[in-house]
């Protein structure tokens, strides 16, 4: 209203304002329906851990089910004729494949893989490989190096085979991309570990079931990428090709598919990543290579022999993301270094090629045993050095074993008490509202029904004992992560010298981190947790320097030039703008940290990851299948409440 030229603003009460704040108003709503359903909750159920009428015993019809497929492994159609011809199918490749490597002889495998990287990223690339396929010969590695490649090379090609199918028909049908999107989120937050005990159980310990779960783990990137490609055609160049009469098969192969080739690559990209990262794990149910060498590594805590086997592993992550990685990147560096008038034809290739094998041939099939490095020994030595002088005794301190036992007594255990006291339908609110807080009412019913099937399966104390080792890993790797992205985004020299350091721990096995660490700390949830902390330590560290460097420019000399210090530009210009970057590097951490502490059951952490370890130790189907199930569904809950959804047009009114 307005009298006279001057305008009356109506009273907004504070209760109305608080009102119109979308979070508030979430927050307050969820606040009655907790006080309208609790006290009945409390009343019929207890307000202590998940109650056990809430539960659901799958024991029975599990351990029935495991004792039906271990009566009919041999016998029965299913394994004998489906199962059966697809293991026999994998070994007969995965065997091929390693012929072939040793057929062309360590000469001809590491200029073969020069030629190939050279052609696809430049000359860089090309060094880059002669340089690691030397590296692994040096080291003695070069047969486990051929095994774990061989291996590889069947098992990304089946998850891109696999991969691209499911990206195809989630991309070209909307029905079919909200059906398998909640199964790819599932796989992408199940723990790698968790998928060995069902393909053990149908397919035995050996090549196979190595294979099949680094393509269960594998393909979902490559499906994720490749349906965000197809999605993401421009409707205009569609429309385009349409109106030239187009078929839908035309329109797929001259449109849509080239439009998405960085988004494919991309995929290929991530699942040969996500494969090597499974070599370590797929030795535990038999897989033989530089896995196998770095697993036995660990139940003698043999760090030399650990580092001799998983150097390779990493060199081998580096050769394969250097040459497609750059292509995903459209970086063609043969194109940029030749032109079109002057590239050589593939003919002299393929006779270079030939003359390099024939020469491999001549030179011997295996790497010259005279040609070796051990470094075995002296890191052993340093290992050991390192273990009477840090592990107790020092002045003051007291050393490793007193700072592992200091974090268990007061980090780990009060949490975890905390945890586990926590009235069910408290956690359960806790976490509706946090991923309601960032997320939509969907984000917050998935991440709810998940924690509850935790309970419903009686998992709930694990569980708990698990988030805690969890959460208090995260909020380690996040304070050392941002402190150390703060000083690389604002140091170009620091960011350098961190690039191969980041490189080398990112690509570098989980079980490799859990044998300096046994060492250092003694076993136990406290090495499992720094173990964790070392992994997921550099996606941390890039994602927040990356946000930290890519803010506006012309915001933050603004800030420069209203007198704002250096630390009034990160927390009041850097940081908000970073929102995005920094709640992503939260969400990696909470995913990769989950990973190793699963894993850290076999060096005692307990919990769920010691049931699935149990399980797949003694082929116990309920206990492993259970937990892996219950991990599954913390991965789930925790991934949705720290990955922000925005929410459509109708829900934010």
């Amino acid at each position: 209203m307005s009298t006279a030229g001057t305008t009356v603003t109506p009273h907004i009460t504070p209760l109305r304002a608080l009102w119109r704040a979308p979070s508030a108003r979430k927050l307050l709503l969820l606040a009655a329906v907790t006080a309208a359903v609790a006290p009945f909750a409390a009343a019929r159920w207890g307000s202590g851990a998940w109650p056990h009428a809430l539960t659901v015993d799958l024991t029975g019809p599990l351990g029935r089910a495991n004792d039906w497929i271990i009566d009919n492994r041999d016998s029965h159609w299913l394994f004998l004729y489906f199962f059966g011809h697809i293991s026999n199918a994998i070994v007969v490749s995965v065997r091929a494949v390693y012929v072939v490597l040793l057929a062309l002889g360590w000469a001809g495998v590491t200029a073969g893989a020069a030629l190939l990287s050279w052609r696809l990223a430049g000359v860089r690339a090309g060094v880059t490989a002669l340089a690691s396929f030397a590296v692994c010969g040096l080291l003695g590695m070069w047969v486990p190096t051929m095994r774990t490649l061989a291996l590889m090379i069947v098992a990304v090609a089946a998850s891109v085979a696999v991969g691209a199918l499911l990206g195809l028909a989630a991309g070209l049908s909307d029905r079919t991309f909200r059906a398998l999107r909640p199964v790819l989120d599932t796989m992408q937050a199940l723990p790698a570990f968790a998928y060995l005990l069902p393909v053990v159980l149908v397919f035995g310990i050996g090549v196979a079931p190595a294979v099949l779960a680094t393509v269960v783990y594998a393909a979902p990137p490559m499906a994720r990428l490749t349906a965000l490609g197809l999605r993401g055609t421009d409707k205009g160049v569609l429309e385009a090709v349409d109106s030239l009469g187009a078929t839908a098969r035309q329109r797929l192969l001259t449109a849509r598919l080239p439009l998405a080739r960085r988004e494919l690559l991309l995929g290929v990209n991530q699942s040969i990543m996500m494969a090597l990262s499974m070599a370590v794990i797929a030795s535990v149910i038999g897989a033989d290579g530089l896995g196998d060498r770095v697993y036995q590594a660990l139940s003698t805590v043999d760090v030399g022999t650990a580092l001799t086997a998983g150097i390779p592993i990493v060199l081998l992550a580096i050769f394969l993301d250097r040459s497609v990685g750059s292509r995903s990147a459209g970086r063609n560096g043969w194109a940029q270094s030749h032109p079109p008038g002057r590239t050589r034809t593939l003919t002299t290739w393929v006779v270079a090629a030939a003359a390099v094998i024939t020469l491999g041939r001549l030179a011997g099939t295996a790497w010259p045993s005279t040609w070796t490095l051990q470094i075995a020994a002296p890191v052993n030595r340093a290992k050991d050095w390192m273990v009477d002088h840090l592990y107790s005794g020092i002045p003051g301190v007291g050393g490793t074993a007193d700072a592992a036992a200091h974090y268990t007594a007061w980090v780990l255990d009060p949490l975890r008490s905390g945890l586990q006291s926590l009235p069910w339908w408290g956690a359960l609110t806790l976490v509706a509202a946090l991923a309601w807080l960032i997320g939509t009412w969907r984000t917050a019913l998935t991440a709810t029904i998940s924690l509850a099937a935790i309970g419903v399966l009686g998992r709930w104390e694990p569980a708990m004992d698990t988030l805690s080792q969890v959460l208090a890993a995260v909020a380690v790797t996040l304070l050392l992560g941002v402190l150390v992205a703060v000083a690389a985004a604002r140091s170009d020299r620091v960011e350098r010298l961190l690039r191969p350091v980041l490189d080398v721990f990112q690509t570098m096995p989980q079980f490799v981190y859990l044998i300096p660490v046994v060492a250092l700390f003694g076993v136990g949830r406290a090495p499992a947790a720094a173990a964790a902390i070392v992994y997921a330590l550099p996606a941390v560290v890039r994602i927040v320097g990356q946000g930290l460097r890519q803010v506006d420019p012309a915001a933050m000399e603004s800030a420069r030039s209203l007198g704002a210090t250096g630390g009034q530009q990160l927390r009041q210009v850097q940081f908000p703008l970073a929102r995005p970057q920094l709640l992503l590097a939260v969400n990696q951490a909470v995913v990769l940290v989950l990973s190793v502490v699963i894993i850290g059951g076999l060096v005692g952490g307990g919990a769920l990851g010691y049931e699935v370890v149990f399980g797949l130790a003694q082929g116990d189907l309920a206990t492993g299948l259970m937990a892996g199930t219950a991990i599954a569904c913390l991965g789930l809950m925790l991934d949705r409440v720290t990955q922000p959804v925005k929410a459509n047009a109708k829900e934010a009114n």
